[in-house]
């Protein structure tokens, strides 16, 4: 029997144990998008009161960083249908996290827009997830640490191309 990767328990670095015949680049990009995947779900696991999905909050931060928009736009900008943008939006005014609001020169379009209780829950949902991964990183030696500066600035330049 097979085990995918993505479903193997987690035992430690793989990249010395991948076989021969993979490519040094292809074992190394299967063990970084694992890792980081893994990484990426443990920190989303780490959530402010409210509860929010991850495209709910996907929508608070966007509206935060971009300020207010069409819905839209706000689905072209996460690549998702307009319906499924409208219930996401319609779910945040019912809990007081955005408005709608008429758009200044179409009437058939509303502009969504942050609310003080929506800026609140991305603050303390960032805020948890730093504190989470800010603690793991007490436990590592400064060398450690180094080799993390490097990777991040790698990984952004990965993430940029």
């Amino acid at each position: 029997m097979t085990i995918e990767p993505d479903l193997a328990p987690p035992v430690g670095p793989r990249l010395p144990d991948a076989p021969t015949s993979v490519h040094p680049d292809l074992a190394l990009a299967t063990e970084l998008r694992v890792t980081l995947g893994r990484t990426t779900r443990r920190l989303k696991g780490e959530r402010g009161d409210a509860g929010l999905s991850d495209p709910q909050f996907n929508v608070l931060a966007i509206l935060l960083r971009e300020g207010p928009m069409t819905p839209g736009r706000l689905a072209d900008h996460e690549r998702i249908a307009a319906p499924a943008m409208t219930r996401t939006v319609n779910c945040l005014v019912d809990r007081g996290l955005v408005r709608k609001d008429e758009h200044p020169t179409d009437g058939r379009q509303v502009v969504v827009t942050l609310t003080p209780q929506g800026e609140d829950e991305v603050t303390e949902t960032r805020r948890r997830r730093d504190a989470w991964l800010s603690a793991r990183l007490t436990g590592l030696t400064a060398d450690e640490r180094a080799t993390l500066v490097a990777a991040s600035e790698l990984l952004r330049r990965i993430a940029a191309s």
